[in-house]
């Protein structure tokens, strides 16, 4: 049985192989490393990062990132997913993502956003199924391995938008 928590250090190990695995698809990330442990927790929105366990093992993570500094911007995050290889399609992502949506709106967080590669077909319909919207797509926005990648920009907008 699925069930989640928030992240803690002591998962860092489960979390950086999760992330790895995510890294070598290809298609999850312009990352081609995992950072460092305390980078890796300073970017993130501790209270809106989470652990997906199945019987007390880690199968998935997902997080918050802030996207701004500013305070006009504290209630907009930037999302992570990823799932173990093994735990692909059993509704892992679907759970994380679904756990992660509450754990942000009770946090205030009125929109989250996403970039993900087209390719990443089954991320934009995981994100599609609860609720995000395409914006647009930022063409060319980076170069992987000397090619030029584009990035679906998607978000969802709590539906208490505006309320403190």
């Amino acid at each position: 049985m699925l069930s989640t928590r928030l992240i803690s250090s002591e998962d860092w190990e489960a979390v950086k192989a999760i992330y790895e695995e995510g890294i070598l698809t290809g298609n999850a990330t312009f990352e081609t490393n995992v950072p460092a442990k305390d980078n890796w927790f300073s970017s993130r929105v501790l209270e809106c990062s989470i652990v997906c366990l199945d019987d007390d093992k880690i199968v998935g993570w997902a997080s918050l990132s802030p996207v701004s500094s500013r305070c006009v911007y504290k209630g907009v995050g930037e999302n992570s997913i990823y799932v173990k290889q093994d735990q692909r399609g059993k509704g892992v992502g679907d759970y994380l993502l679904g756990q992660l949506i509450k754990a942000a709106e009770k946090t205030g967080v009125w929109t989250i956003q996403t970039g993900i590669f087209p390719e990443n077909t089954i991320s934009i319909a995981l994100h599609l199924k609860h609720g995000f919207r395409e914006v647009g797509v930022r063409s060319r926005i980076g170069k992987m391995d000397g090619v030029w990648r584009d990035v679906l920009f998607m978000e969802r907008r709590s539906e208490v938008v505006g309320v403190d």
